[in-house]
């Protein structure tokens, strides 16, 4: 087995100092890491981690915290996190829930009791009620992506989500529009409040059944809750999804019924990832700033904060294809 001392006499320094380059806790010279990360290459060193954890007390490890990575904007979250630790020394644990509250409850109660030098959980759903079992953790937890009402005595980096509604309202008012619906996730009353609120800034007040709830967060179920929004409704001449494949389910129900998007029927998308590109039309969509936000939350889980800090970063609408003045 190739040990640190044998790295050290290949790139002729110190085993002090390869041991400052593998933990990245004291500086060295660019030209004398460069020498030691090439015989950490040529020998295969690896480093024992959970010998160093002991020495150090840190890990170099941080877990994350969501609920699955197959929708783009979590996948893009867990990318930037990973970059960001990586630049920093630092390795990525990952825990999906899957929308599972009981695997929620179990991953958290384990990693409360485990080594990492800090948390992030993005998203709340399934989470909300179980942060109690981090209260006596070790470490830093930060929450990020969080719509809920934020729970006490956390850090949080999140996205003002009522804005992105409200700037769907503000775009599609700008149009002309007044006969709107709001095809939402059961978790996205924020954003469906931001849109009504755009919309009674002008006199408008929007009706109850404005506003439909999809039974899934899903193309079916949102293809479903469009279909049936757009026959009670024929009158209706925009959209708004609450994110965007339940925007493509809304396009795809408007030219079930013979109706041309935009020209007879506007749509506006929420989180402009990939999956809006399954329309085939450009959509226009309130583009969330995920990567900043993972970033942010991986300074504040890393800076270690006292005290629980709150960052609302604004979202912006990105004009596409799928919208056009009313008739």
């Amino acid at each position: 087995m190739v040990t640190m001392q044998d790295v050290a006499e290949r790139a002729g320094v110190t085993k002090q100092t390869v041991s400052n380059v593998v933990t990245g806790r004291v500086a060295v010279r660019p030209a004398t890491e460069a020498r030691v990360r090439a015989a950490i290459a040529e020998l295969g060193y690896v480093p024992n981690l959970v010998a160093r954890s002991l020495a150090t007390g840190s890990s170099r490890t941080v877990g994350l915290f969501v609920p699955t990575v197959s929708v783009p904007f979590y996948a893009d979250v867990v990318e930037e996190v990973e970059d960001a630790l990586e630049e920093r020394g630092y390795r990525l644990l990952l825990c999906t829930t899957r929308l599972d509250g009981e695997r929620a409850r179990r991953h958290l109660a384990a990693l409360a009791g485990r080594s990492v030098d800090a948390l992030l959980i993005a998203g709340d759903q399934d989470l909300t009620g179980h942060l109690p079992l981090l209260a006596d953790a070790r470490f830093p937890v930060v929450l990020c992506a969080w719509e809920a009402a934020l729970p006490a005595g956390f850090p949080v980096v999140t996205v003002d989500y009522e804005h992105g509604g409200h700037l769907a309202g503000r775009h599609l008012r700008a149009l002309g529009h007044e006969r709107a619906l709001v095809l939402a996730s059961p978790a996205h009353t924020v954003r469906a409040a931001g849109f009504r609120r755009a919309f009674r800034e002008d006199g408008v007040e929007l009706p109850g059944d404005a506003v439909r709830t999809a039974a899934e967060p899903t193309f079916r179920g949102g293809f479903a809750a469009a279909l049936d929004a757009l026959r009670d409704r024929p009158d209706t001449t925009a959209v708004f999804a609450t994110h965007d494949v339940l925007a493509v389910a809304a396009v795809e129900a408007a030219r079930s019924l013979g109706r041309a998007v935009p020209d007879d029927l506007s749509v506006v998308a929420h989180d402009d990832t990939p999956a809006g590109l399954l329309s085939g039309t450009a959509l226009t969509s309130v583009t969330l700033p995920k990567r900043a936000m993972a970033r942010q939350a991986v300074d504040l889980a890393l800076a270690a904060p006292g005290t629980a800090v709150s960052r609302l970063l604004l979202p912006s609408l990105t004009p596409g294809e799928s919208t056009a003045p009313a008739r």
